[in-house]
């Protein structure tokens, strides 16, 4: 696996027990994967030696980051190395331009967009659609890094400027009406085999996900279908092996647009370790070793994940301590940390919270329910403090 992140290291949970080893390109030994993983080769994913390296005598070289430049790739694939997903489909995850006219051409569903290659194609972009503008760098953005939501045409023109200066090629897209953020979360083999997972909700803040309830409440099933059918079809047509997240807005109409592909496990997908007969982390190992499919029905009525995310000040209180008080005070909460050290705005796990055998996903309150707890377990990892004032001392 190509990157030494949170993925590659749940993805190696996933390997011990299907008896796999998996090695990683890692850029350090502190990265989170190498802290856990025994076969680790230090380099960087730019460096087609140090690739060549993790990749000798590999069943097959896959991702955890879509960050590899393709030249690189496709000089893998010319070593005679099976790369999943391969570059042709890699691609349109690794480039917004390139991915969103493949898209565009399949008919699949996305917002209306530009390439811009100085400040005036935003200005005659924004007259064109007549409404405020996405700016965004087309390639190795994440998180909401190289991407700047427009407030007016000259927070357009500054951002267009500020990406252009730093050498980054630029496109913009409409800002899209929607009324939430969803994900498709599917996976096909080689053989051409499909499994898609329920449709998913994620809630989205200064561009970081930090909470996803599966399956989506609220969703009307006919439109739960269609982007089913979307995930499982954009696979095929591009080719996908392995894992293939669909980021989704559903428009304030009804309707569903495409808003960001990524080939590899995702952070819509964590849910999946705790609330689905097959991970996301088995099934992407699953798919690139061509093994059959694993089932993706939900364990329960409603899974809620909510992110770890640095607080703007690390607690006094350690982390082991914080989740000792978790643990005491809510058991069915299951937590995965992800080895690193905590900083304002970073990754540093998740919490899973299933809801109650018997429950529905059409009562509101029970899934405000299992939402509250996920994020009060999350909010405490992440602060140290309980949303609801508990004191565990008092």
């Amino acid at each position: 696996m190509i990157g030494g992140g949170q993925l590659a290291r749940m993805t190696h949970q996933a390997a011990i027990a299907m008896g796999q080893t998996l090695r990683v390109l890692a850029t350090s030994p502190d990265e989170s994967a190498a802290r856990v993983t025994p076969d680790v080769v230090l380099g960087a994913h730019t460096d087609l030696e140090a690739l060549r390296s993790v990749a000798q005598g590999a069943t097959v070289v896959t991702f955890d980051h879509e960050h590899v430049p393709t030249e690189l790739l496709d000089a893998l694939v010319a070593d005679g190395i099976t790369v999943a997903p391969p570059p042709q489909a890699l691609v349109h995850a690794q480039d917004k331009l390139v991915m969103r006219r493949r898209l565009e051409a399949l008919g699949a569903p996305v917002p209306r967009y530009a390439e811009v290659t100085d400040v005036a194609d935003v200005e005659a972009f924004a007259a064109r659609i007549g409404g405020p503008v996405v700016v965004k760098t087309v390639r190795g953005g994440y998180d909401g890094r190289g991407v700047t939501l427009a407030d007016d045409l000259d927070a357009a023109r500054a951002a267009v400027r500020r990406y252009l200066d730093d050498g980054a090629a630029v496109m913009v897209e409409e800002r899209v009406a929607m009324r939430r953020e969803l994900s498709a979360l599917v996976a096909r083999s080689p053989f051409g085999q499909g499994a898609a997972w329920p449709v998913v909700h994620t809630v989205q803040q200064d561009g970081i996900c930090v909470e996803v309830i599966a399956p989506a409440p609220n969703l009307d099933p006919a439109l739960g279908a269609a982007a089913e059918r979307l995930g499982l079809g954009l696979a095929a047509d591009l080719g996908v092996v392995g894992v293939l997240a669909v980021e989704l807005f559903e428009t304030v109409d009804g309707g569903l647009l495409v808003n960001e592909l990524a080939m590899r496990p995702h952070n819509s997908g964590h849910w999946s370790m705790d609330g689905a007969y097959t991970s996301q982390f088995e099934q992407h190992l699953r798919a690139v070793l061509d093994y059959p499919l694993g089932a993706t029905g939900p364990l329960a009525p409603v899974t809620v994940m909510g992110n770890v995310i640095g607080a703007p000040e690390p607690p006094e209180m350690s982390m082991d301590e914080r989740v000792h008080h978790l643990f005491a005070r809510m058991p069915e909460a299951k937590v995965h940390l992800y080895g690193k050290s905590e900083r304002p705005g970073r990754k540093i796990g998740h919490v899973n919270v299933l809801g109650a055998a018997g429950g529905s996903l059409d009562d509101e309150a029970y899934v405000a329910d299992v939402r509250e707890r996920a994020t009060r377990a999350a909010h405490w990892l992440s602060h140290g403090v309980w949303t609801d004032g508990w004191d565990p001392h008092d």
